[in-house]
């Protein structure tokens, strides 16, 4: 049975459903047979309004209250139960931390989305990794989950944001054959963001090494920020 918070939260989740961004949204995020979204369920509620509720319900949510939320098959309360986990994360002591990241880890099947990877990888898996060993990101990122690899991917964001690009660099190698498009955008977005924010000079050595052998998408992606003159220059070394 749900916790009392968890009912009212869910009620009022339904009260900002709305059935016309609903069905925007199951087509943007792949929700049809075959898709890799398949059978998730929309209720149409914005970013924006789960981040409201979120500072709302965030102090009064247990674990227990947040597992029910993050094994659900809407998606809008799989993705407030990572956003209510990402704040409990901010605010928490070490110890608060730790056990938030062994809960994200244990529960990370039902993180199975993009949006749901891309808004709290880094922010639990990066941040709570920074100081320590990263050998879980290695075992992610050979996972038969695609949402596995993204998580490994997308967690080094933080260390990108701190300066250091080791791991993005090494992961992005070890993918550099994946086969999934969503693998390919989510390498070429961590590359450019290297070449943004850590290293030009490490996201060109990438280049010129991997360039010809990239996903034409990894490639593009990973160019955005060049000038234009040397985003034709690697292009051209792709066959």
């Amino acid at each position: 049975m749900s916790s009392r918070q968890v009912k009212l939260l869910v009620k009022e989740l339904k009260k900002l459903a709305n059935p016309t961004q609903a069905k925007i949204l199951q087509g943007f995020f792949k929700t049809g047979p075959g898709e890799y979204g398949v059978g998730d369920i929309f209720w149409g509620v914005t970013v924006p309004q789960l981040r409201g509720l979120t500072l709302a319900y965030e102090p009064v949510l247990t674990q227990s209250d947040i597992k029910k939320l993050l094994t659900s098959p809407v998606h809008e309360q799989r993705l407030l139960a990572l956003l209510v986990l990402v704040k409990k994360f901010s605010n928490g002591s070490a110890e608060e931390q730790r056990i938030v990241f062994n809960f994200y880890l244990s529960n990370s099947r039902y993180i199975n989305n993009w949006d749901l990877v891309d808004l709290s990888a880094d922010k639990i898996l990066g941040a709570y990794l920074w100081d320590k060993p990263k050998d879980i990101l290695f075992r992610l990122a050979v996972s038969k989950n695609v949402w596995q690899r993204r998580l490994a991917i997308l967690a080094t964001f933080y260390f990108i944001k701190q300066g250091q690009s080791r791991e993005t660099l090494r992961l992005s190698r070890l993918l550099l054959k994946d086969k999934h498009d969503l693998i390919h955008k989510s390498v070429g977005w961590m590359l450019r963001e290297v070449g943004k924010r850590c290293s030009t000079k490490d996201l060109e050595s990438f280049l010129n090494k991997y360039a010809p052998v990239m996903p034409r998408t990894m490639l593009r992606y990973a160019l955005e920020k060049l000038p234009t003159r040397k985003r034709k220059k690697y292009l051209k070394l792709k066959h």
